[in-house]
């Protein structure tokens, strides 16, 4: 982790589970060493960049990275900035980075609570938080991501009618997510819910393409579903503009 980013604003619960699976392959020991350094994100890069007209894209725990890669390859004048602690999944990145040449890839080896505090008020135009680890037990809720804590900040750094994406194959998460949302909206009315209908939340939309977790979830017979949620300007706020969870 650069040493940059190191203050934490959340609570110290372990929000992940296991750092690294099998020993990385020699070309992923590489790039680990030689290429990680050269696209770890700093807070002096988050400063700047958010002062550019370059829009900025967060994926908090991007897996083995094939989200954040496929969207980097397609919108090269966006910044994509992913945290992740999974040594593997970092290797896998790094890996997509360096074959597909992308040069708007940044991130985070580590937790993105690390991160989240040197964003500047609302300079993420998208967010994502795919297939997080859902922390099944009850006594664990206390760490799963969505949380007061996550939709405080997500407001806070979210643009008006940026959008945050979550999605996860676990109907409870789905649940937990839905009513955090709504606990936050009866304090300040910041999220809007984008479904208008029940394809909006079954179905993925196009530019949503798919991880190998939701691909291994489906394999086991467990079904996605995706939220889709834009942060509501000043203006938008009402009566009218409350998340349809609510209703």
């Amino acid at each position: 982790m650069d040493e940059n980013i190191s203050d934490q604003a959340f609570p110290d619960y372990r929000l992940f589970g296991r750092r690294q699976d099998r020993p990385l392959k020699p070309r992923q020991q590489r790039l680990m060493a030689e290429l990680l350094p050269t696209v770890a994100i700093t807070k002096d890069e988050i400063n700047q960049a958010s002062h550019e007209a370059r829009p900025i894209w967060l994926e908090i725990g991007f897996g083995g990275g094939e989200h954040l890669a496929w969207h980097a390859a397609r919108n090269p004048h966006v910044l994509l900035i992913g945290a992740e602690p999974f040594i593997n999944g970092v290797a896998k990145l790094l890996t997509a980075i360096e074959e597909q040449k992308l040069n708007n890839v940044r991130i985070l080896h580590g937790d993105a609570r690390d991160l989240l505090s040197y964003f500047p008020a609302g300079s993420i135009e998208r967010m994502f938080v795919l297939h997080p680890d859902p922390w099944p037990k009850k006594k664990h809720h206390k760490r799963r991501i969505v949380s007061p804590l996550l939709l405080g900040e997500a407001a806070r750094i979210l643009s008006p009618e940026a959008e945050m994406r979550v999605a996860s194959d676990i109907p409870d998460y789905i649940r937990w997510t839905l009513m955090q949302v709504q606990i936050h909206n009866r304090r300040s009315q910041d999220f809007g819910w984008s479904a208008s209908c029940k394809a909006d939340w079954t179905d993925a939309s196009d530019d949503w393409p798919q991880t190998r977790y939701e691909a291994k979830a489906i394999k086991e017979g467990r079904v996605p579903t995706y939220l889709s949620f834009r942060r509501l300007s000043p203006k938008a706020k009402g009566p009218d503009a409350r998340s349809k969870e609510s209703s």
